[in-house]
This record gives structure tokens, C-alpha cells and sequence, in this order.
């Protein structure tokens, strides 16, 4: 385990384009100390969170955004835990209050293990009375509080009942596997609750970002072996669990279970794709109703022209860069390393896939478009 006090933080931009959404960051730093998160190593868990931008220059910076478009979904404190502190959920409130007064109108989704209180429920009852569209993404694992330090896990599952009372659209966060929490048992578990209460799952493996090897050895010794190229893959999974998560999930009445989050906002949202997923091997993977898929079929993005891509890039400040573009596949292969940002703005407006050398300046980890894929291995 990294002691926090040895490493000088490392923020992350307050307002970045990430493969799902648009990160929305005026605070950053968790107070908890879950073993895999991926702020570790920046030295921002287990920390008292900063505010880096009021909640009025957090929406200042986020209209500005080059990234910014009024349907953009929108993630809120993804370098935090709003609900961890009286401060970051002050924070939040104010946040949210203000996008209401702006008459903002894009999905906004706030990922949390911590339980709600009462003045945050009010606020997202009323931010949602408005016609701010928010989503709960709530982090259920199974994993214990060895794993996952200073988490109330009783208050977490209490949080499936209270936003299913008031209407608020939650999204089950299955993430990550290990093999402590990737038995049967364990998935029964998890999944007996979830089910009861979220419109599907999104089941994501252990993310292992350039670095992290060492962090996440202790958790699971197996990814010691130096044959094991954990890194570069989207995620790790381990193999009972691969063998076992969707099979078991459709004897809970055919309940939508994701690999993509992508796709799971579509499926809320009741949107088409629009991350060129469809077709693909994870579209085909996905545990995605059959009214999604229509869905995605009938919404089919139209034809994608170069005029069209330099327009993009100029609107997003790198225009002129060299690129191939090959319309029948809608794939863009660039010439010169780019950001992530950059790839993800282009792959959510344009609806395409984008292939790119990775910025050396990217410090956020690759998505599915830049990775190898999943790599399943033995407990």
C-alpha cells in the first residue's frame, strides 16, 4: 500500500472527456481506501478531498469546456466520493442547484459508495422535479471492508431501497472482480439485491492502469506473473468469474448486465449507441434486451464525411492533424499521438471508432479502443 503523505498529488483536469461521459472534478482526493482505486498512486486516496473550483467556477470551466455539448453526459466527482464528507456534498448540492438555474439539461450521473443523506435526496428530487436527468451509479463489489477501507457497506446497500423510493435511476457498478468476491455465492449475493432495485449492471473486471502491477498484486497474487501483460488489457477478469457472472444473471428475470458503460447509459436513457458498439463482441456479449437492441438498430448514426471530422477537430483545437478515414468500417486511424480526451470527444460526437498512438502527456487510463481486450486468467 502506497502511503499518501509520500507522494505529491496529482489532479486530474476538473473538466475532461473520458470514454463514457464528460468528468466534472471541482474536488478531488477520497477520504476511503479502497485497494484498487486508481487515484492511488496520485496520491489522492485516503486524503482529505480540496476543492480545486467552486461550484460556480466548476460550472464556469465545464460550459467552456472545448468538450462541452448541452446532450454530453455528465460524471460528476470521479476523483472523489461527493457523499464521503459534509464539504464535498455541500459541493454537490450547490453544483447541482446551479445547473437547474442554467436550465442544463444533460444526464448527469454521480457514482458513489457512500450512503445518502437526507439534504442530498432533496436535492436530487428536486434537481430531477426540474428536468435534470440524474443517475446513481452505485459501486457494489461484494468485496469487505479489507479491501474496501472505510466504506459503510450497510449504508451502501441501504442506498438501493431509499433512490428505488424516490424514483432515481440507479445503475448497479459491478466492479472490480477478484477472487474474494467471484464464488457463486458472492454473485448471489450481490446480484440479489442489485436486481431488486437497479435497471441493469455494469460488470467490469480490475482495471490495472501503466504502474499499477505492484498496487494490485497484494489483492490478487496472480498478477504477479511477469507473462501476464495485466496492463495492457481493458480489464482482468478472473476466470470462474467469467465463466459464471452472465450465465447467473439471466436467472434474475433476464436482467441487463453490461461490459460497457456506454451502453448502459443507452439502455437508461433509452438512447441509441452512440460509441459504435453495435455489432461488435461486446455488443454481442452483452446481457442488452432485445428493446435495446431495436433500439440501437433503428438509431443507426448517418454517414460521417472528412468535412465533417475537420470540423470536429477544429472545434476541439487540433484541426489539420493527418488522419485516414474509412467510411464502410467509420474508422478513423491517426497519424500522431493523441490525447484520450481528444479520441473519446471524437468517438461521442461523431459516433465512430478511433484509432490513435496515446499521448505521452495521458495519465488516465486506455479504454476498449486502445487496449487489447479483456484477459481472463486462473484465480
Amino acid at each position: 500500500m502506497i502511503n499518501p503523505s509520500k507522494i505529491e498529488r496529482l489532479y486530474e483536469p476538473v473538466i475532461d472527456q473520458h470514454e463514457s461521459w464528460i468528468a466534472v472534478n471541482g474536488v478531488q482526493g477520497c477520504n476511503k481506501g479502497c485497494g484498487y482505486c486508481f487515484l492511488e498512486d496520485r496520491g489522492l486516496t485516503r486524503v482529505r478531498p480540496v476543492e480545486l473550483a467552486t461550484p460556480v467556477k466548476t460550472l464556469e470551466l465545464l460550459l467552456d469546456s472545448r468538450y462541452y455539448r448541452p446532450t454530453s453526459v455528465l460524471a460528476l466527482y470521479t476523483c472523489t466520493d461527493a457523499l464521503s464528507t459534509p464539504r464535498t456534498r455541500k459541493h454537490l448540492t450547490e453544483l447541482l442547484d446551479l445547473f437547474v438555474e442554467r436550465g442544463l439539461r444533460n444526464p448527469v450521473c454521480l457514482i458513489t459508495k457512500c450512503g445518502f443523506t437526507p439534504d442530498v435526496l432533496e436535492c436530487l428530487t428536486r434537481t430531477r422535479a426540474a428536468g435534470l436527468p440524474v443517475i446513481v451509479y452505485l459501486s457494489y463489489s461484494g468485496l469487505g471492508p479489507d479491501v474496501e477501507q472505510g466504506i459503510n457497506h450497510d449504508a451502501l446497500r441501504a442506498n438501493f431501497p431509499a433512490l428505488h423510493a424516490i424514483g432515481i435511476p440507479v445503475i448497479h457498478y459491478w466492479r472490480p472482480f477478484l477472487p474474494q468476491n467471484s464464488t457463486p455465492e458472492a454473485v448471489h449475493r450481490v446480484l440479489g439485491l442489485a436486481t431488486q432495485y437497479a435497471q441493469c449492471s455494469v460488470a467490469v473486471g480490475l482495471k490495472v492502469k501503466p504502474g499499477a502491477r505492484d498496487q494490485m498484486a497484494p489483492l490478487w497474487p496472480a498478477l504477479k506473473d511477469p507473462g501476464l501483460d495485466v496492463e495492457s488489457a481493458s480489464s482482468v477478469w478472473p476466470a470462474t468469474m467469467r465463466e459464471t457472472v452472465f450465465g447467473l444473471a439471466q436467472h434474475y428475470r433476464d436482467y441487463p448486465v453490461f461490459e460497457t458503460n456506454s451502453c448502459a447509459l443507452s439502455h437508461v436513457l433509452k438512447q441509441p449507441d452512440t460509441s459504435n458498439i453495435l455489432g461488435s463482441s461486446v455488443c454481442q456479449s452483452n446481457l442488452c434486451p432485445l428493446s435495446q437492441r431495436e433500439r440501437c438498430a433503428i438509431g443507426r448514426p448517418g454517414p460521417v464525411t472528412r468535412a465533417g471530422i475537420d470540423a470536429h477537430l477544429a472545434q476541439i483545437g487540433i484541426p489539420g492533424i493527418p488522419y485516414d478515414w474509412e467510411p464502410l468500417t467509420r474508422t478513423m486511424t491517426v497519424k500522431v499521438p493523441m490525447t484520450a480526451g481528444d479520441c473519446n470527444s471524437l468517438t461521442h460526437t461523431l459516433s465512430i471508432r478511433v484509432r490513435a498512438e496515446r499521448s505521452s502527456s495521458d495519465h488516465y487510463w486506455p479504454g476498449k479502443g486502445s487496449t487489447t481486450g479483456l484477459l481472463i486468467i486462473d484465480n
